[in-house]
């Protein structure tokens, strides 16, 4: 198995509402900022998630490529979903042997349409989309199953929020609410094999584990206040082998967060997310890829030295994928 590392990590000043950027517009500031972080012009490999539901049009990704540049061509590939699964492909390619280098972006305007509308198309089309259920009512759905106090999810909120406004790439919002935020944002990341990472960054975020799993479709056919496939990943990442400093959860919801921290068999002392979390910035389709990058940014900064980046994606954290990172 190849040595892989997150070697540079970007992503916008995000908003709240459209600011008139287009989707090429929205990328470019990232993919910029990592080719001045690492001097890298060209990829072996390149690799997006995004949504089409989202951009109201058929295979938008490839206009978004108009911010990579139409010259020299390059491989590149693509997934419907957060971007998190599209750092998992390229790892994957990396792991070929023949390329040395990899970006993955993802984007998400989420502030263009009725985003609770927009996810329930997510559901199998026969027998939950019709009962009309969306996002959050599937949230108090999964919340009433896991009974927390309301005391311990208001606090979630509070500090997510809080650290949220020391981070200036999230939004300032009141330390108040259950809901992910609707969010208009993109992120990039830069994998490097083998030597290559050393060369691009001093202090290479190594990842060191990655999985994901998935659980049935039906929500009648899962126990809400826990989430197996989350702790499958975590064992098949390798989360459990040594100590986590800092973790990146993908919890849009306060609740969210207990069930993960339990799933991945957390120890008290992990901060859980510093940046705030999606409780503070939510751009969909790169909110998991995010998760990753913060994580990694913890190593590459010298703040920590093995952190864990979480991705969910599906109705009440359906699926998951987990990143082990180490200095």
């Amino acid at each position: 198995m190849r040595d892989v590392a997150v070697v540079a990590f970007a992503q916008t000043q995000h908003t709240d509402h459209d600011s008139g950027a287009s989707e090429p517009e929205l990328i470019l500031p990232v993919i910029d900022a990592v080719r001045e972080q690492t001097g890298l012009r060209h990829y072996g490999f390149t690799c997006s998630g995004s949504c089409d539901y989202l951009a109201g049009a058929p295979f938008s990704f490839v206009s978004a490529l108009d911010a990579l540049g139409a010259w020299p061509p390059i491989s590149e590939s693509h997934v419907e979903m957060d971007a998190a699964w599209a750092l998992y492909e390229a790892w994957v390619r990396l792991q070929h042997g023949d390329v040395d280098t990899a970006l993955v972006y993802g984007f998400g305007k989420s502030s263009l349409g009725d985003l609770r509308t927009i996810m329930t198309l997510q559901l199998d089309p026969y027998y939950l989309e019709p009962l009309g259920l969306d996002q959050l009512s599937m949230a108090g759905l999964q919340r009433a199953a896991l009974g927390a106090p309301q005391a311990q999810l208001d606090e979630i909120v509070r500090r997510s929020r809080t650290d949220g406004r020391a981070n200036p790439f999230a939004l300032d919002l009141p330390p108040d609410g259950d809901e992910p935020p609707i969010t208009d944002g993109a992120a990039a990341v830069v994998l490097a094999a083998g030597d290559r990472a050393r060369e691009l960054c001093a202090n290479p975020a190594y990842i060191r584990g990655i999985a994901h799993r998935i659980e049935p479709h039906y929500l009648g056919m899962r126990d809400l206040a826990r989430s197996p496939s989350a702790a499958d990943a975590a064992r098949a990442a390798g989360v459990g082998k040594g100590p986590v400093e800092v973790a990146e959860l993908h919890a849009q919801f306060a609740h969210e967060e207990l069930i993960l921290k339990e799933a991945l068999d957390l120890p008290a002392q992990t901060v859980i997310n510093p940046s705030g979390g999606p409780l503070a910035a939510n751009p969909v389709m790169a909110t998991g890829l995010i998760r990753i990058g913060e994580a990694a940014r913890q190593i590459i900064d010298g703040r920590a030295s093995r952190t864990v980046g979480h991705a969910a994606g599906g109705p009440c954290l359906q699926h998951n994928l987990v990143t082990v990172l180490e200095a």
